[in-house]
């Protein structure tokens, strides 16, 4: 699996780039965040607990205001391993997969280890970070598609009957390989979803939402991004539901104001192509970030991870500055997020300046490790 050749990148390019990477991490976990104590509950249930409105702030869950879940630690993991499999890449070794599979397995030990273990060099900086030794409420699949070293891959799949939406919510990152065709990021999301969640709804719903993020990120409209998926998932077998789910969300913006009852319709069964359609209804009609993340944890089905797959979006579209300041200033893992934000940008748009032939910075290799 190769990338094409990136443009040139410019100051003014990449400072437009990294606010896109910026806003859509940011915009997973603030998503997620809102979404968070909704989850578990429907709409008279969220209503209840949260007052008439039902979740117009953050409010608590694990004990905080502000808490993530898995949906935020697994994408946090994924840039882990894109970047890494870029370092990876001056060693011949290129199998991006491959490197994201590790990096799964690094956030799988953090659900089952006491906190991070210094004397584990390969590892980088991120899995020594001990705010995410937490267990936030994972699905059992998630745990047995990484439970081992065996790799699922869309030929051999874990979990064969899986269609939730973790895989697809842990896929924004993917968007963000800009220099990369649309048929390669959504390639690479499926197989990396394979590694989890074995339907091909799961799967194929990964990569839809990967080359949505992927549009939005290289400055389309989410309208625009939407066709493309939909031309590219014709040709995978499996893909109808997936499909029809997204067209069923296109033709939902043309039915009126949008309600709660509306999101849980799109949501359906509560799939990954019910919450990515889901999640592109709420960014494309929401009036802005704040209202479309409303939508999109206010109704009857997973609040956390429709919340963080709008927030992915909303992110690419608009970038950092158009999320919510108070929520931000308040988001768990803020200043990580960051960091690996700004990490991602600077190794795609100068990575031959941090490792190549000229020379490698040994700074850069401790973080993220070719091992």
């Amino acid at each position: 699996m190769g990338a094409t050749a990136g443009a040139v990148w410019g100051r003014a390019e990449q400072q437009d780039f990294r606010s896109r990477v910026r806003g859509t991490l940011l915009g997973v976990a603030v998503g997620d965040a809102f979404g968070a104590p909704g989850d578990g509950l429907d709409l008279d249930g969220i209503r209840e607990e949260h007052g008439a409105e039902g979740l117009t702030d953050l409010a608590t869950a694990y004990g905080r205001r502000g808490a993530v879940t898995h949906l935020t630690q697994l994408s946090l993991f994924s840039v882990d391993g894109l970047i890494r499999a870029q370092v990876r890449r001056d060693t011949g070794a290129w199998h991006p997969p491959t490197d994201l599979h590790r990096a799964y397995r690094r956030w799988a030990a953090t659900q089952r280890d006491w906190g991070p273990d210094l004397r584990r060099k390969d590892d980088g900086w991120l899995a020594h970070e001990e705010w995410l030794y937490v267990r936030r409420d994972a699905p059992r699949a998630l745990l047995l598609g990484l439970g081992d070293e065996t790799m699922g891959t869309p030929e051999a799949p874990k979990n064969p009957g899986e269609r939730g939406a973790e895989a697809a919510a842990r896929s924004a990152p993917f968007g963000l390989l800009v220099g990369w065709e649309p048929q390669l990021v959504a390639q690479l999301a499926v197989e990396c979803a394979a590694q989890t969640h074995g339907h091909p709804t799961g799967y194929l719903a990964a990569g839809a939402y990967a080359v949505i993020v992927h549009g939005l990120a290289r400055g389309e409209s989410l309208d625009a991004a939407v066709q493309r998926a939909l031309a590219l998932l014709v040709a995978r077998p499996g893909h109808p539901p997936v499909t029809e789910a997204l067209q069923h969300a296109l033709g939902a913006v043309r039915q009126g104001l949008p309600t709660p009852a509306r999101v849980t319709e799109l949501i359906g069964e509560g799939t990954a192509e019910g919450l990515v359609a889901a999640s592109v209804y709420c960014a494309l009609v929401g009036e802005d970030v704040r209202h479309g993340l409303r939508l999109a944890v206010n109704h009857d089905g997973p609040s956390a991870a429709t919340g963080a797959l709008t927030g992915g979006l909303l992110g690419a579209l608009h970038g950092e500055t158009a999320l919510p300041p108070a929520w931000l200033a308040e988001l768990e893992g803020r200043a990580t997020l960051l960091e690996l934000a700004d990490d991602f940008a600077m190794e795609m748009t100068q990575g031959p300046a941090l490792h190549g032939p000229a020379g490698s910075s040994p700074g850069w290799l401790a973080r993220y490790p070719r091992a």
